[in-house]
């Protein structure tokens, strides 16, 4: 069973906690992974892009000058795709970019992602994450306390405070700061540091141990 030191807000380890074996300790499925970082870029994309046909374009009904007799090419539209001005050949159109995996694939790659993150050295895991007010510098103190001011950083809580997104918002080296139960493969991936409470861990663990989902 796979383990890792308790942290508090200085950077002084006051225990260790245990972790699940089924969660923390899979051997990563890198595939997996990658199927998943591609379909949350693809769900993402609005698809609303559009050029227009000649069709579409306005004008260009009018043969812009005999078939015969001139010496030219014959052409039949001022609004062909060789003419400046004209339609776009196979351009891009609207169109739905996503695609989704089942519930246990997303799973199984969000186990894989936290697996390598843990056996990196990777995952953080502090008692809790508390700021009074809502002061950048109190998170650059918290961050720098850790070791990891220099790191791209996803905070996970198990709810959202007010007071630490404030703080870390401005960060540029921050990830994102995000509920235990909207975790997902891409933002534990794009960090180099997955800094947890011990809270939001048991929550992690409970989602993804359960059955179906």
């Amino acid at each position: 069973m796979p383990e890792v030191a308790l942290l508090n807000l200085e950077g002084k380890t006051i225990g260790k906690i245990d972790l699940k074996d089924e969660v923390f300790g899979v051997e990563p499925n890198h595939d997996l992974m990658h199927q998943a970082v591609l379909s949350y870029l693809a769900n993402q994309r609005q698809g609303t892009h559009s050029t227009k046909t000649r069709g579409e374009v306005r004008g260009g009904g009018r043969k812009p000058w005999r078939q015969k007799g001139t010496g030219r090419a014959r052409q039949g539209s001022i609004r062909a795709p060789q003419w400046v001005g004209g339609g776009v050949v196979f351009g891009p159109k609207p169109r739905d970019y996503s695609f989704y995996l089942t519930k246990n694939q997303r799973k199984g790659a969000l186990r894989s992602a936290l697996s390598a993150k843990l056996a990196d050295g990777e995952i953080l895991v502090v008692d809790e994450i508390k700021i009074d007010e809502p002061k950048t510098k109190k998170m650059e103190a918290i961050l720098r306390s850790l070791g990891i001011m220099d790191k791209t950083v996803l905070i996970v809580l198990e709810n959202i405070d007010p007071f630490v997104y404030l703080s870390a918002r401005n960060l540029p080296n921050l990830v994102g700061v995000v509920r235990a139960c909207d975790l997902n493969t891409y933002d534990v991936l794009s960090a180099q540091v997955v800094l947890m409470t011990r809270p939001a861990v048991e929550i992690i663990e409970q989602r993804l141990s359960e059955e179906g989902e």
